[in-house]
């Protein structure tokens, strides 16, 4: 009786500090954010375009982006470890200079790791998209999924909370879209395939990348292609 009267206490105290965890050391990736703008000074980047603004899920996928939505014109700003918050913070320095006519984005899989609430994630969501819309109104937002993976299994019932509240949040507005790039990386018993993950089982593998270029790249090209041919 009492090992489970303990294990309950610890299971709400859990919750609870699960619940109140909040967003902190915004300024984190500061030097990251340095280099992205003195790269600008020297050679910054195309007005107009199509920015992909993201954590580690966007920076692995740097080295093929542009390959791999040819012939739309990609501009890379996947940033650590970052979190949807993140992206808010930095957006007045690393996307809306660009006055991008749309953002690729993926955030909300590192929130949930820190403990922060689908709720939560968001309000950081619907942050991000008031500052984006308050100086281009007209920007299209597509939503990238927060993806499963095996290193945070025990996470994915909050991610796809998070990703249901993102999906609604998106119906709302013709400019936010939100893409399921998440199933496409599951088996038919609903668990990541091996092949899609790095040896980590956190990051995408190339043919992982695949996967998602497959869905992704047909959807831009249909709404964003017309774009490139008014250059």
């Amino acid at each position: 009786m009492k090992t489970y009267i303990l294990f309950f206490l610890l299971f709400a105290c859990f919750s609870f500090c699960y619940s109140q965890a909040e967003y902190s050391h915004l300024d984190r990736f500061e030097k990251t954010i340095q280099q992205f703008e003195a790269k600008d000074r020297n050679n910054f980047p195309p007005l107009g375009e199509i920015v992909f603004l993201g954590s580690s899920s966007i920076v692995f996928w740097h080295e093929t982006l542009k390959q791999d939505f040819a012939p739309l014109t990609i501009i890379p700003r996947g940033f650590g470890g970052s979190n949807m918050k993140e992206a808010f913070y930095y957006s007045n320095r690393i996307l809306i200079p660009y006055k991008p006519r749309a953002v690729v984005l993926y955030e909300g899989d590192n929130d949930i790791a820190q403990g922060i609430s689908p709720e939560r994630i968001l309000e950081a969501f619907r942050e991000f998209i008031k500052n984006l819309h308050s100086s281009l109104p007209g920007t299209r937002v597509y939503y990238i999924s927060i993806k499963p993976s095996m290193a945070r299994l025990a996470l994915w019932d909050k991610m796809k909370q998070a990703n249901r509240l993102i999906e609604e949040e998106c119906l709302k507005s013709e400019y936010l879209r939100y893409i399921d790039l998440a199933s496409c990386l599951l088996d038919e018993k609903g668990m990541p395939k091996k092949e899609f993950y790095l040896a980590d089982n956190l990051h995408l593998s190339r043919e992982g990348y695949k996967a998602w270029t497959a869905i992704l790249k047909p959807i831009l090209m249909e709404s964003e292609q017309k774009g490139e041919a008014k250059k």
